[in-house]
């Protein structure tokens, strides 16, 4: 098991200021994140004035002439090769929608504390204060020297496509937006468990998706890239089709490659006859909809804290259920794919992360699930030790394979 994470800070940060605080000091949440759930570490003792003249003056002035000299060997004397940042500007912020840089925080120096504790990365939070993509791109761009990848966390979309799409043309690192691309990726590879489960392939599927922001776009476009025989996306106000006049050119781009079937209309009818339902959009789905997919089907309604589809009512219709939840079985949890994609990548010094990249993450993630696979674990625990691994490695061979690996 990991070691336990102790916050050296929380006993002596100061209390909420006021008698009016609406903070509960008692709330274990509160006590937890106070003073910060994360700190700066060094790797190397500073004992003595030898030991101080090798880790500054006048011993750092030969590595920093050597980097000079060789660019490259930056990532095997700085910690660039083994660090990522998480940058947000605050905008959509887990179900909270934008909070703005400062109110962000906190989840993403969860962020960073998950690519440590599940993959071994270190990584370091950058909110900015600032949602104009332009200055957003120019800002990490300015920024990228100190790191070895970014991952792009809770920016809104669509200018979450525009900023990842201008930062990985304008970086040789790896640029990876998690609520798009990780989610994919566990939901690819609990979706191969399950039709293995019940004895189908990927390509025999109709997938039904409620949500066209980042997760469902990406989700759509990596089903599709992985064989999937048909998806349909839902916006709020029904299927994402060709006929519609109201759609965004994300959502005109994502009409042109789903929706074989040239269905129209709601969600409930996008449903009837589905073989899975990809729930990334809150709200409910009415349990006549869910009774009209077909017989076998999956339903994985991911919208936290409240499933699409409770689980209750999914299993009177479904063959298979999963949530975001960690209190139901099957939870859809990014947790399982970013340590390990980005753990790979680094490892071989990849300039990017490619679909055969993401697709090899997926296969990983759901082959440690192995012969214990059943209705209710089509999807590893994140606390199963055996993911992080797999997936890196898989990521890596992968990378290597794409030739943008540089080690």
């Amino acid at each position: 098991m990991a070691a336990e994470i102790v916050n050296p800070r929380s006993d002596s940060a100061p209390e909420p200021d006021g008698e009016n605080s609406p903070l509960d000091s008692f709330d274990p949440a509160f006590a937890l994140h106070r003073g910060g759930k994360m700190a700066v570490q060094a790797t190397v003792p500073i004992r003595d004035r030898d030991d101080l003249s090798l880790a500054y003056t006048p011993g750092v002035a030969k590595v920093c002439s050597a980097i000079a000299e060789q660019p490259e060997l930056v990532h095997d004397y700085t910690w660039k090769s083994q660090v990522v940042a998480v940058v947000t500007d605050g905008t959509a912020v887990l179900g909270l929608g934008d909070i703005g840089p400062e109110a962000s925080l906190p989840v993403m120096e969860g962020k960073a504390i998950l690519f440590k504790q599940f993959g071994g990365v270190d990584a370091v939070p950058i909110a900015l204060a600032t949602t104009d993509a332009d200055e957003i791109v120019d800002t990490v761009v300015r920024l990228a020297p100190s790191f070895g990848g970014v991952n792009l966390e809770d920016i809104s979309a669509p200018r979450c496509f525009e900023i990842e799409r201008k930062l990985q043309e304008r970086l040789d690192i790896p640029v990876f937006h998690d609520d798009q691309h990780g989610t994919a990726v566990v939901t690819l590879a609990a979706l191969r468990n399950a039709a293995k489960l019940t004895g189908r392939e990927l390509g025999d599927l109709r997938a039904v998706i409620s949500g066209a922001g980042a997760a469902g776009v990406a989700i759509a476009k990596f089903l599709l890239e992985a064989g999937i025989g048909d998806v349909t996306v839902t916006d709020r106000k029904g299927i994402v089709s060709r006929d519609r006049d109201d759609l965004t050119d994300v959502k005109r781009e994502l009409a042109e490659i789903t929706n074989r079937a040239g269905l129209a209309g709601s969600l409930d009818h996008a449903l009837d006859g589905a073989d899975v339902f990809i729930g990334v959009s809150g709200g409910t789905v009415p349990e006549p909809a869910v009774a009209s997919m077909a017989p076998g089907a999956f339903v994985f309604a991911m919208a936290n804290p409240n499933p699409e589809v409770h689980p209750d009512i999914a299993h009177k219709y479904a063959a298979v259920v999963a949530t975001g939840r960690s209190d139901f079985p099957n939870q859809i949890n990014n947790v399982l794919a970013f340590p390990g994609i980005f753990a790979g990548a680094l490892q071989v010094r990849a300039s990017r992360i490619t679909e055969s990249m993401k697709i090899a993450a997926a296969e990983a993630l759901a082959g440690v699930v192995g012969d214990e696979l059943s209705a209710d674990y089509v999807i590893p625990s994140p606390f199963d030790e055996r993911v992080a691994p797999a997936v890196t490695a898989a990521v890596a061979e992968a990378a290597r394979a794409a030739g943008v690996a540089r080690r």
